[in-house]
């Protein structure tokens, strides 16, 4: 919506007619082809995946289940926690690089490693992932481009990163795990909510109990006079809002990070939201903390000369484990040593 009000201002400033660029598929046109994809072989054969998923029972967090009468926006926990510029710098850019990911491959193997030591066991932990929405991939000839609308989509996702031991294997596990997400996650949605007959059995599966949401980056004002008047206001950065005090709380923690661009370089805020009478704050203190800990541990190993390197999903054509890319690798890096 921000190009379309800067075009129209700058079109009104130079006393023209404001024109804007066509839209590509409405959101009325969007939702009504993602119901009929929902009944469709591709998106239905996902089902098995997604019960599996969900299959796994987790310990409860806090000492009760979320009970929608007492646990509500108004009497939620709020927490935010700021990540050095120093440290947000490099899970951006050298980190990624080195393993071939992507800065939520990082974020949350950095995450799923926390909880497992907060919670003090090493069995995985289930998350609801939060996404854009906008897979123009599962509607064929789609474009969401210019489409105004809120297309938001959730999934869950068992991150198993296993000891924490090795920073980089368990980023390299939860990176395979994101990997195998059919879809990016959205036909999970489909079928929960617009397939009557998957929804009936999805709906009787545990939810995950923490919620975890990275809105992107916010850059900074450019060199550009249009990017500089419609850049975000100084201070408004912020994260959440806009939701009645007596909405039930739906998870028992909810992450919402984001990275913005400061005079001191690009710097990670993050949001923690809870329910107040399952957790305490300095139980969610604890874990916000020990995320923030291992980000750091995984930014000092890619630092390390031979941190890094491929994962089977980096090379489908080869049909290789891990173990094979490993010892590829070695093999790789005496060959390069002996010259």
């Amino acid at each position: 919506l921000v190009p379309d009000l800067a075009q129209a201002w700058q079109d009104v400033a130079a006393g023209r007619e404001p024109t804007l660029e066509p839209i590509g598929t409405s959101l009325r046109q969007w939702s009504r082809r993602l119901r009929e994809s929902a009944q469709e072989p591709e998106v239905t054969g996902e089902l098995g995946y997604w019960t599996e998923v969900l299959g796994h029972r987790e310990p409860g967090l806090g000492s009760r289940a979320l009970d929608a009468r007492r646990d509500t926006v108004g009497t939620a926990g709020h927490l935010t926690r700021e990540l050095s510029a120093d440290v947000t710098e490099e899970l951006l850019t050298t980190l990624p690089a080195a393993f071939h990911a992507e800065i939520n491959d990082v974020l949350l193997s950095a995450f799923a490693l926390a909880v497992q030591d907060w919670r003090g066991d090493t069995s995985g932990v289930l998350v609801e992932l939060e996404a854009h929405g906008r897979e123009e991939s599962r509607v064929p000839g789609a474009d969401l481009t210019r489409t105004v609308g809120w297309f938001t989509s959730t999934h869950p996702v068992r991150l198993a990163p296993g000891s924490t031991a090795d920073a980089g294997a368990a980023l390299k596990e939860v990176k395979e795990q994101l990997r195998a997400v059919p879809g990016k996650g959205l036909g999970y949605g489909m079928l929960r909510h617009l397939n009557p007959k998957t929804g009936a059995l999805l709906r009787e599966l545990p939810r995950p109990q923490i919620k975890f949401n990275y809105l992107g980056r916010i850059a900074g004002a450019t060199g550009d006079q249009r990017a500089q008047d419609w850049a975000t206001a100084p201070g408004s950065a912020g994260i959440g809002g806009g939701r009645d005090a007596d909405m039930p709380l739906t998870h028992a923690v909810e992450v919402n990070a984001i990275t913005r661009d400061t005079e001191h370089g690009p710097e990670l805020l993050v949001s923690w939201t809870w329910a107040k009478g399952l957790l305490t704050e300095a139980e969610v203190t604890r874990l916000a903390e020990a995320w923030f800990t291992t980000l750091r541990a995984l930014v000092e190993h890619a630092a390390q000369g031979d941190a890094g390197g491929f994962t089977p999903s980096d090379v489908p054509l080869a049909m290789l484990d891990q173990s094979e890319i490993a010892r590829l690798e070695a093999e790789l890096s005496e060959w390069r040593t002996s010259e």
